[in-house]
């Protein structure tokens, strides 16, 4: 229910408290300063928040991703070009680039089912950070809204309609970075026009440069409607770049390459992302109604080596994946308040329809970009319709209840150039949901959680029964993997100007997806079960000082008994992130932002582990007078010698022998590098 947690809260407080204007009962409005948005009283658990635009402005961004960041105890980085969807972790996940973390903005889902390169790909290169109005995250599968991937957790990520002032932003940098940013908003006959252009350059730090190339567009018209408002967005993206992907460990102690140098060259790719959608929200039959309809043009082709010469000696190992695809969605849901024996209470039925057509979505074996063979070939078509209930009941000042149920339903249709391997499947699960809220005593309340959520397999495994690479048989892989989670929390704002969150959870899954260094996407695998402790904090000692610590620790195991180890690979155990913030003192306004991730698992028996990572960036900006101001950011503050990602797997450089070598494979942390930007506000 994240995407609807500030309206369900609204009537929460309005049924107890709120006072009766025109037939419908109001509160007044509470503005928040600070970095995030976790007062008491705001979420229904320990690990859910907002983030607000404050921290966007004070924080640097290296690339548009990493505003996910920003959610405690989440990792986001890249293990190749800046145009590609970033690596994230969060709780003992390697979600690659996005399996098990549902991602929306402006109301349209991003992660991508049966994709060309891994189940769940977000890409956020389309997103502008200077247009979001807040971030709403949360963790765990509690909430009857989440779906899909909505198990490690989820955000959605939310536009403004309108901005206080217009922003032009010039900023240029180290590695031929560039950027020209025109943001804006203006009267339209009734309504509000918003827009936003982006024009980027980078090269990166990289031997071969990434030079990648990005236009963005944003377009929303919104306009009050008698209760309501309603709005229709524009959204257009493409980019191309070159990829330095990650290198073995033994080239670059031989020598054959340097750190920021590739095995192959030629690796890169090119994407766009198109959409068009159209929102609602006001009152409806006694509640309020919120709906999203979109329809979504995305198109990828990528070129990829992570083993170089092991599969074939002579050509290499590259392969381009292709997705081709048209996505339509309808979602939405309608809350009413009710009161039923003098008991407060909310009752929210919602639905969220999607339909994916790729045509095609294939894997080829290229060299140098060029294409030598079509290893498989497909179109799908996959559908799915849930809908769900909750209840929201306030049974006293000091006790509330969240309980709901989600139904899914998904048919997978495959047509693959192997007769084989096409067919259909459907598939459907029930997911109960219950939150339980006690308190506040002593400014301190406190939560109980529990559901059960999915992730949908790609549709290929769904229906496929022939490898089409070494035409061996295969398993069909399930189509929704059922996965259970629960959390113990409590959030505290008892000492003066500080809110804490802590929060005890666990989580099981009947299959967890990894990634396979040879095939370059997501399989289904083993199940999995994890545990662990985040600590949130967030302190405000003066108006102008603002100070952030998050810490968190995960256990994460494969639940089966198996010879090979029960550790998972890249699951983080301990990961910590903090910063300060000096705002507004005199012209200046100045932060410092930290993060660390710890060793890691590499292999299932842990006889391979990757090195720890810490790094930190500031950022200082200087203003001139109310329009104009100057920005300098600092990445990679003190060049610290690390890795983004590590894996270890077999590859084969010229020479070696037909088996491949066992070998760490590393992808650097970028280089120190600085940015300078002019901002004018007009």
């Amino acid at each position: 229910m994240i995407r609807h947690i500030r309206l369900t809260v609204l009537f929460v407080c309005a049924a107890s408290a709120g006072a009766v204007a025109d037939g419908v009962q109001k509160v007044d409005t509470i503005e928040v300063t600070g970095h995030y948005d976790n007062s008491v009283g705001s979420s229904d658990a320990a690990s859910a928040g907002v983030i607000t635009p404050q921290l966007i402005d004070d924080r640097p961004l290296l690339r548009p991703g990493e505003v996910l960041e920003y959610i405690p105890g989440m990792i986001v980085t890249q293990h190749s070009g800046a145009g590609k969807a970033n690596q994230y972790f969060l709780r003992g996940f390697n979600l690659d680039h996005g399996t098990d973390f549902s991602t929306y903005v402006a109301g349209m889902p991003v992660n991508m089912r049966t994709h060309a390169h891994g189940q769940g790909y977000t890409d956020l290169n389309f997103m502008i950070p200077e247009l979001i109005a807040r971030i709403d995250y949360f963790k765990g599968p509690y909430y009857a809204s989440e779906g899909d991937f909505a198990t490690a957790g989820g955000a959605n990520i939310h536009y403004f309609t309108r901005l206080k002032n217009n922003l032009a932003d010039l900023t240029g940098g180290d590695d031929q970075y560039g950027r020209a940013l025109v943001i804006g908003s203006a009267e339209a006959g009734p309504g509000q026009l918003l827009y936003g252009f982006e024009a980027l350059h980078n090269n990166g730090p990289w031997d071969h440069p990434d030079n990648y190339r990005k236009y963005n567009g944003v377009m929303r018209y919104s306009q009050p409607t008698g209760d309501g408002l309603w709005s229709v967005t524009a959204m257009a993206y493409s980019g191309q770049w070159n990829s330095t992907d990650q290198i073995p460990l033994r080239a670059l102690n031989e020598g054959l390459v340097d750190r920021f140098g590739a095995i192959d060259a030629s690796d890169g790719g090119k994407s766009s992302r198109y959409s068009l959608s159209f929102d609602y929200q006001g009152a409806f039959a006694g509640g309020q109604v919120q709906s999203t309809a979109y329809a979504i043009r995305y198109y990828l082709s990528l070129f990829s080596n992570f083993t170089y010469f092991l599969d074939d000696p002579v050509n290499g190992d590259q392969f381009n994946q292709v997705d081709n695809r048209k996505l339509y969605g309808w979602n939405g849901s309608w809350a009413r308040p009710d009161n039923l024996f003098g008991l407060p209470m909310v009752n929210t039925f919602g639905w969220d329809f999607r339909q994916d057509r790729l045509n095609p979505i294939g894997l080829y074996s290229t060299v140098d970009r060029e294409r030598l063979s079509t290893t498989r070939e497909d179109k799908v078509r996959e559908t799915s319709l849930a809908l769900y209930v909750e209840n929201q009941t306030q049974w006293n000042e000091s006790l509330r209840t969240l309980v709901g149920a989600r139904g899914d339903r998904y048919d997978f249709n495959v047509d693959s150039l192997l007769p084989q391997n096409s067919g259909s499947q459907g598939a459907g699960l029930v997911s109960p949901k219950f939150s339980m809220i006690l308190g506040p005593w002593s400014k301190t309340e406190y939560f109980i959680n529990y559901g059960q959520g999915f992730h949908s397999n790609d549709a290929r495994g769904v229906v496929g029964t022939v490898d089409p690479k070494s035409g061996d048989p295969v398993d069909k892989a399930t189509p929704l993997v059922r996965t259970y989670g629960g959390e113990l929390g409590l959030r505290s704002e008892f000492i003066p100007n500080l809110q804490t969150s802590l929060a005890l959870w666990y989580l099981k899954f009947n299959s967890e997806l990894v990634f396979s260094g040879d095939a370059g996407t997501t399989e289904a695998g083993r199940p999995s079960t994890r545990y662990g402790v985040e600590l949130n904090n967030h302190y405000t000692p003066t108006p102008w000082l603002l100070i952030d610590l998050d810490l968190a620790w995960t256990h994460a195991r494969f639940s089966d008994s198996d010879p090979v180890g029960n550790f998972i690979p890249n699951a983080l155990q301990t990961v910590a992130a903090g910063g300060v913030t000096i705002q507004n003192l005199g012209p200046w306004t100045a932060s410092i932002f930290g993060r660390y991730f710890g060793p890691a698992p590499l292999i299932e028996d842990n006889s391979a582990r990757s090195n720890s990572t810490t790094v930190f960036s500031a950022q200082a900006t200087y203003r001139f007078n109310p329009k104009t101001q100057l920005r300098f950011d600092v990445f990679n503050l003190f060049n610290a010698n690390t890795n983004d990602i590590t894996y270890y797997y077999p590859s084969r450089l010229p020479g070696e022998p037909p088996e491949g070598v066992n070998d760490y494979h590393i992808h650097p942390t970028e280089s120190r590098s600085f940015r300078l930007g002019l901002l004018y506000n007009f």
